[in-house]
């Protein structure tokens, strides 16, 4: 059981930031504050479609943005910090059976409770942690995403980065993707290839409550 200071631990808020305040240039699809996501609905915690990230993540993500402007691209950020309470949302729409509206959208060839069993889907996410982030490269030239073999959310070993069941081009972006995270200090998650955490994040072993809001933030 927590105690009350690991709660309040939880709800302080003081060293988030607004991602946009640190990279004006970003560009954000907040899936779970919206219903294009594999539950269907928007996730409890968003209250409103933004980015907050710890300072130090925020810092670093600015210096890769910067590098892949050179290279003409932008960051599209999918999600960033995840409340706790979206996490448990995710599990409880793991225990209803009858609900799969957005299967043939995100886990065509997967039963829902494999999303789990399989680590697509866990009781605690590193999100919640503040120092993780999803994201993929937006072209300047084009305005599209890069093509990375699959979508963003899509649960299938397609996702998995080292998928070689794709075309050279698109195995070529994620590899760009994770060469500008990793050489900057991001870690990447084995089987989603939108998926890093800050390898030195601030906060490894706590799990923040406070809503996606800009009024939680001290700016």
């Amino acid at each position: 059981m927590a105690t009350d200071f690991q709660k309040k631990a939880a709800l302080d808020a003081s060293d988030f930031v607004l991602l946009s305040d640190y990279v004006p240039g970003i560009v954000q699809e907040i899936r779970y504050f919206s219903t294009y996501n594999f539950v269907g609905d928007r996730i409890d915690g968003y209250e409103e479609p933004c980015a907050l990230l710890t300072k130090e993540a925020a810092r670093a993500l600015k210096d890769i943005s910067n590098k892949a402007i050179v290279a003409g691209y932008r960051l599209k950020i999918f999600d960033a910090y995840r409340p706790a309470n979206a996490v448990r949302h995710f599990v409880l729409w793991g225990i209803e059976d009858l609900d799969q509206r957005m299967k043939p959208y995100f886990y065509p060839d997967m039963e829902k409770q494999a999303l789990f069993e399989r680590g697509y889907i866990a009781s605690q996410s590193s999100h919640s942690r503040g120092s993780t982030v999803d994201l993929t490269l937006l072209d300047m030239k084009t305005g599209r995403e890069l093509d990375m073999g699959s979508p963003f959310d899509y649960f299938s070993e397609l996702s998995h980065p080292d998928c070689r069941d794709i075309t050279e081009e698109q195995y070529a972006n994620r590899m760009f993707l994770r060469d500008l995270m990793t050489h900057n200090g991001f870690e990447p998650f084995w089987c989603e290839w939108w998926h890093f955490t800050l390898k030195d994040e601030p906060f490894p072993d706590t799990y923040f409550e406070f809503p996606v809001a800009q009024s939680v933030l001290k700016r």
